[in-house]
């Protein structure tokens, strides 16, 4: 139950070579969050070195991911370099065409990655139940589907900077049921004609086979949010269609974590995908342009040592 106390400190001196040494979670540590000096200095004194190989949490300036990188010797893991290897090489230099597909429940959480991509890529398809607010932008019904009323007009926006370039995609047809519950009666429909009674539920199969045709022309696709609620198999056709589209083109393949990861896995074609990013919220800020605090540490050390 120690995090850098007096027992922490006695596990560590007791290592032998090849030896693994765990404390408890850093975050039960007040210090941790709030990347308390204090609280770094109290974890750099455990180590001689500092290596940092949790992408998934370098969005935060914490005591355990930026504070303590200052402290020590400190070096990037060996998923770390590779995740931002992978993700930087797709904003900087990727194989072209570049395709994108975003999907997720909310434009609210993607806006800023939307923008950053459409300014790079030269197809941006949109899925999940985010497109509802597109329709709604475009002047669609989406009858009982989640919309973000609050951010119609930035929708709007997003759909007037890709101009007539015909570069921002949406669904041409939908998946609705009358709720997302399994075992609901689905329908396919276009978009235009979502009856007020149903909601979005998934992507259709013309949509489907339009992302798989750019997929496969595509020189790199980097792929972050489901298409549908995945949770529910009925509702995870769109998903792991184009999962399996993925799995079959020549292009360098890059799929975002969290929900998506666990979906490909599902669709078992993970072991074809060139690269799964273990970032939830990580990768998505790093494919905003944001800068991670845990890797400008790390960088910052770099630097330090040339």
């Amino acid at each position: 139950s120690d995090v850098a106390g007096e027992s922490a400190h006695e596990m560590a001196a007791s290592l032998r070579d090849g030896d693994v040494g765990m404390v408890e979670n850093v975050r039960f540590e007040p210090g941790e969050e709030a990347n308390d000096p204090g609280f770094a200095a109290q974890l750099a004194s455990l180590a001689e070195v500092y290596v940092n190989d949790a992408f998934g949490t370098a969005h935060r300036a914490h005591a355990s991911t930026e504070g303590v990188a200052h402290l020590l010797p400190a070096v990037a893991g060996r998923l770390m370099a590779r995740e931002v290897e992978v993700l930087n090489g797709v904003l900087a230099e990727p194989r072209t065409p570049l395709v994108a597909i975003i999907g997720g429940a909310k434009i609210s959480t993607k806006v800023g990655v939307l923008s950053n991509l459409l300014q790079r890529v030269d197809t941006l398809w949109i899925g999940g139940a985010m497109a509802c607010t597109f329709f709604r932008a475009q002047g669609f019904a989406t009858g009982r589907s989640l919309v973000e009323e609050e951010h119609v007009d930035t929708a709007r926006r997003l759909l007037d900077s890709a101009g007539s370039k015909d570069k921002l995609r949406l669904p041409v047809d939908v998946i609705v049921a009358p709720a997302a519950e399994a075992g609901a009666k689905t329908a396919v429909v276009d978009v235009g004609e979502i009856p007020e009674d149903q909601m979005v539920v998934d992507v259709g199969p013309r949509t489907c086979e339009l992302i798989a045709r750019d997929v496969a022309s595509a020189g790199t696709v980097v792929w972050n949010g489901p298409l549908g609620i995945y949770e529910i198999p009925a509702f995870a056709i769109g998903t792991r269609s184009v999962a399996a589209a993925l799995a079959a083109t020549a292009a360098f393949t890059v799929i975002g974590g969290g929900d998506l990861a666990a979906a490909v896995q599902d669709a078992d074609v993970a072991d074809r995908i060139d690269h799964i990013s273990t970032g939830g919220g990580a990768t998505i800020e790093f494919l905003e342009g944001r800068t991670l605090p845990g890797v400008a540490a790390l960088r910052s050390r770099e630097a330090a040592r040339t």
